[in-house]
């Protein structure tokens, strides 16, 4: 029996003799079927490839746990080492012996939460390694595909672990969250976000869509309830599945969501830069 992974988003099904007929996340149009077809793999098969996970130092207490070479998403996992203890947030495709050996070398990890379906990885795999509690959205359970006695259902706004307040913002999935960090950015507060408010390129902003490899633009609604979700709490960071707004974090997730909202609404006309 087999636990096979889905190369393309790197979501890893349960047991099986063989590999299902497809992934209903790929499936969905938020996500896509590579054009050479449904692809799998697994966690054994990725070993002999030569797959490795590096951790590096983000920020003070922040880790990030990428793999190399890059895989399905390419998200990052981030180790948040609080006053309670270490927590996951979000997951990866990607775990071994060395992996566990240098996470315990950090103090070990007494929880996991997950942002939403498309960063489930190998997520029951992270959370037995390690006999820690997995925090998932409780409405975007039908894309769980596989179960575990560790996994906890969230929703609304929770505090998940000493510190770590849960909050759901809905926007890509129904049960799409964000975690707050109160202790975050030396105190100044951070936000942990996935993509459900993804910092853009020149770190400046966030942006908000249904879908990135589709190009589906978000509602105004929608873009209005993810900020409305966040606005009580106070963060000067927010980190993203690839990158962060490092300073004025929370001034860049309003002024974001009005500029998108603007050009939702028809925008203005594009100056040259002559005129600027």
């Amino acid at each position: 029996m087999t636990a096979f992974i889905c190369r393309t988003c790197g979501v890893q099904y349960p047991p099986s003799e063989e590999p299902p007929a497809s992934c209903i996340i790929c499936d969905d149009e938020r996500q896509y079927v590579a054009p050479y077809g449904q692809q799998w793999t697994s966690l054994k098969k990725m070993r002999g490839e030569g797959y490795k996970n590096t951790i590096t130092e983000v920020d003070p207490g922040v880790q990030a746990i990428r793999t190399a070479p890059p895989f399905a998403i390419t998200q990052r996992a981030l180790l948040l080492t609080t006053d309670g203890g270490n927590f996951l947030w979000d997951c990866i495709s990607y775990i071994d012996e060395d992996t566990v050996a240098a996470v315990n070398a950090l103090g070990g990890l007494q929880g996991i939460a997950v942002s939403h379906p498309h960063f489930f990885g190998v997520m029951c795999e992270w959370s037995n390694a390690f006999g820690a509690p997995l925090y998932l959205p409780e409405a975007d359970r039908e894309w769980v595909v596989r179960q575990d006695a560790r996994i906890e259902w969230v929703s609304g706004t929770r505090e998940v672990w000493p510190g770590l307040t849960w909050v759901q913002c809905g926007g890509h999935f129904e049960g799409s969250a964000v975690v707050h960090w109160a202790g975050g950015a030396d105190g100044r507060g951070a936000i942990f976000a996935g993509d459900t408010i993804a910092p853009a390129q020149d770190r400046r902003y966030v942006t908000f869509m249904r879908s990135f490899p589709n190009y589906i633009p978000m509602s105004e609604p929608m873009v209005r309830a993810i900020v409305d979700a966040v606005r009580p709490f106070e963060f000067d960071r927010v980190y993203g599945g690839w990158s962060e707004v490092r300073e004025r974090g929370k001034a860049a997730v309003e002024e974001s969501a009005e500029r998108y909202i603007r050009w939702l609404a028809g925008g203005q006309t594009a100056r040259s830069p002559r005129d600027r």
